[in-house]
């Protein structure tokens, strides 16, 4: 039984470890060329090769911050699923995965603001200074 809870513990951990890996990798180094296959891809952050480095610098800075906050509150949650049944621990981590997911697919928003705030609509910078992601 509890070998079946830290396997579960581990496999809610994966997406904010998930998170911290890419958010580090991507605030320093996005994917050198705009394409469909690896990276933050929006059409708004495809729209030129400065969006795209903006957009992976600002959602890898937002990954790093959530996936950080996410790991102990996900180990302190697991704590009260610590010694129920099984069908009980594998409904709790549904639930909780599911939050997890949302809060991934939320971090779109916040990243689509700041492209909208700093480029206008053909991706050309509406300023110069993007010193506050560095």
């Amino acid at each position: 039984m509890i070998g079946f809870w830290i396997f579960m513990l581990i496999m809610e951990l994966m997406i904010p470890i998930i998170m911290i890996g890419f958010g580090m990798y991507f605030s320093k180094n996005a994917p050198q060329k705009i394409n469909y296959a690896f990276g933050y891809r929006t059409t708004r952050s495809m729209k030129s090769q400065e969006t795209w480095q903006f957009a992976h610098k600002c959602v890898g800075k937002l990954w790093k911050i959530i996936g950080f906050i996410m790991t102990p509150i996900i180990v302190i949650v697991m704590l009260f699923s610590y010694g129920k049944g099984i069908d009980y621990v594998g409904n709790f981590v549904l639930v909780i995965m599911g939050i997890q997911v949302i809060v991934l697919i939320a971090s779109i928003f916040p990243v689509e603001a700041a492209l909208k705030r700093n480029f206008d609509e053909s991706g050309k910078p509406l300023k110069q200074n993007f010193s506050n992601l560095k």
